[in-house]
């Protein structure tokens, strides 16, 4: 996985009340709305963690969400399946959402969203277990962003990918 920095300084926090939400504009309603007005609640009932690229501490560049998630094992190719335990279905942590602003894009803002995403993932599974990252690609043009990153798809859901641990830690030298 070829990794190029963005072209602005980032830092990456997890979302607070300092940060500019109703500002937030990446072009897709669903993922603009989310941000503007629920994403306090599902934090709030910590069905999600969100995470924010910032250059100023208050202008959101984009974001991702992550969240405990199961993968039947019966979904993952069977070359994958068969490293795996056998047991019915497989920890997994969920990019449920991740998000550039319109104001930011082609600047290479969405890769290192991924890459932190990937990087947290590995670092927490350090104290809760996970095999691999899922996503929900909602479009073809964000199928291909996963898959330009050797995402692979699940066999009864091509829309869902997924990519594993083990990898990741091969990615980071770890």
């Amino acid at each position: 996985m070829n990794s190029r920095r963005p072209s602005i300084s980032l830092r990456t926090e997890p979302l607070s009340e300092i940060h500019n939400r109703t500002a937030f504009s990446c072009g897709i309603d669903a993922l603009d709305r989310y941000l503007q007005r629920q994403v306090g609640q599902d934090i709030e009932k910590r069905v999600t963690a969100v995470f924010v690229a910032t250059p100023d501490g208050k202008t959101i560049a984009g974001y991702y969400t992550l969240s405990a998630h199961t993968v039947n094992l019966e979904d993952l190719p069977e070359d994958t399946a068969k490293k795996l335990p056998r047991y019915p279905q497989v920890p997994s942590t969920l990019i449920g959402r991740l998000a550039v602003s319109q104001e930011f894009h082609g600047q290479g803002i969405g890769e290192f969203l991924l890459m932190d995403a990937l990087r947290r993932v590995l670092e927490s599974t350090r104290q809760v277990a996970s095999a691999m990252v899922v996503v929900d690609a909602k479009d073809e043009i964000a199928k291909s962003f996963y898959l330009h990153y050797d995402f692979i798809a699940l066999v009864t859901q091509p829309n869902r990918l997924f990519y594993p641990v083990k990898t990741i830690n091969k990615l980071f030298g770890r």
